[in-house]
């Protein structure tokens, strides 16, 4: 989706006092056939994912493979520096000795996995540095936002409202700047 399409998108955002209100706002606004945009909140909300119709994350499995890449990344090195590189005798141990690689595999497993992770979801998410994002009111303290996206003209504002309206919203705003 080009940039010219996104600014043609308009969006409503509905204010909440408690969770249970947007959850209740979010599967009402699915149900009627409203795209939600996002639901933003102070804190993680169980049940929110289904009720706005998220698919699972698939960020466990890039850190998954990120740590599997990480593992045979530790080893390879050490293996390679111990058996092949620059082999030493010590104590008359084996060159391959497993024991030995646990804590650099394992130190480079969660490396990866975790730079990794950060990384895909920052570039996921379009949180560069210097991105110009607005921020709701209230919304890191006590505030709960619902986003619905309006893509075309046979969005019902009053259906909306009336779905805002039941499940007790304090504030409703529209715009396009909510991306």
């Amino acid at each position: 989706m080009g940039n010219g399409e996104l600014k043609n998108v308009r969006y409503t955002a509905a204010y909440f006092r408690r969770e249970e209100d947007l959850i209740a706002a979010a599967r009402e606004a699915r149900a009627a056939g409203f795209e939600i945009h996002d639901a933003f909140t102070p804190f993680p909300v169980h049940g929110l994912d289904e009720a706005v119709g998220l698919r699972p994350s698939r960020l466990t499995w890039i850190a998954l493979i990120a740590g599997a890449m990480g593992l045979g990344a530790g080893l390879a090195l050490q293996i390679w520096t111990s058996v092949y590189d620059w082999p030493l005798n010590v104590g008359g141990k084996p060159f391959n000795s497993f024991p030995l690689f646990i804590p650099v595999a394992f130190e480079l497993t969660v490396l990866f996995s975790g730079l990794i992770a950060i990384c895909v979801l920052l570039a996921r998410n379009r949180l560069w540095i210097f991105s110009k994002r607005l921020v709701f009111d209230r919304v890191t303290d006590d505030r709960f936002v619902l986003v619905l996206k309006a893509r075309d003209a046979s969005f019902d504002i009053n259906k909306a409202m009336v779905i805002f309206d039941r499940a007790g919203a304090l504030r409703v705003i529209e715009g396009d700047q909510f991306v």
